[in-house]
C-alpha cells in the first residue's frame, strides 16, 4: 500500500472516530457473511456503529485521543465497535450478541473507556453494570422518596383526624 493512500486511509479513521472516547474491539474473523451483515444490522438499530480496522492504521489514526489505548501492542484483524448511549450498553449489546450461536466467532477482545485500557474480562464485567438510564431511575426514586414519605406521614395525620371527626359526627 503505498503512502499517499495510507493517509488517505488514516485521515477517514480520524473523520470517522472523531469525537469517540469510549470503543470496544472485537473478534469477527471467521464469521459468515449473512451473520455479519446481521449483525451489523443490529448494531446499526441500535445507534451504534462496527467498523474493520488495520491495526497500524488504526493506531496512528488514534494517535494522541481517548482510543490510543486499544491500538497499542494490537495484533491479528480487529473490528471497532462504538456509540450507543454509553459504555455499558455498548458492553450490554456486545456480550448479548457474542453469546448468539450464530455469531459464534464474535468475541470482545477489549476495549477503552475514558482513557483506560479494558480487557475482555473487563468488557465483560462492565456489561453487568447498570446503565444510564437505570442509573437515572435510580437516582430520581432516592431523591423522590423523602418527599413521598413526608406526604404519607401527613396526609395519615390528616386521614386520622378526619376518621375521628366523622366518629364523633355519628354518636
Amino acid at each position: 500500500m503505498s503512502k499517499y493512500l495510507k493517509e488517505l486511509i488514516t485521515d477517514e479513521l480520524k473523520n470517522r472516530l472523531e469525537g469517540v472516547s469510549d470503543a470496544l474491539v472485537v473478534d469477527v474473523v471467521g464469521m459468515e457473511a449473512n451473520a455479519n451483515v446481521e449483525l451489523r444490522r443490529t448494531l446499526r438499530e441500535k445507534n451504534m456503529h462496527l467498523m474493520v480496522v488495520k491495526n497500524s492504521l488504526a493506531g496512528r489514526a488514534t494517535e494522541g485521543t481517548a482510543l490510543a489505548p486499544v491500538f497499542e501492542g494490537a495484533s491479528g484483524t480487529l473490528a471497532v465497535v462504538w456509540g450507543g448511549e454509553d459504555i455499558v450498553s455498548l458492553a450490554k449489546e456486545v456480550m448479548k450478541l457474542a453469546k448468539d450461536e450464530v455469531n459464534k466467532p464474535f468475541a470482545p477482545k477489549g476495549g477503552v473507556m475514558e482513557g483506560a485500557k479494558l480487557s475482555a474480562e473487563d468488557v465483560q464485567a462492565v456489561s453487568k453494570w447498570l446503565s444510564r438510564e437505570e442509573q437515572l431511575s435510580q437516582l430520581v426514586s432516592q431523591i423522590l422518596s423523602p418527599g413521598a414519605n413526608l406526604s404519607a406521614q401527613l396526609t395519615e395525620v390528616g386521614g386520622q383526624l378526619a376518621s375521628q371527626i366523622k366518629q364523633k359526627g355519628e354518636e
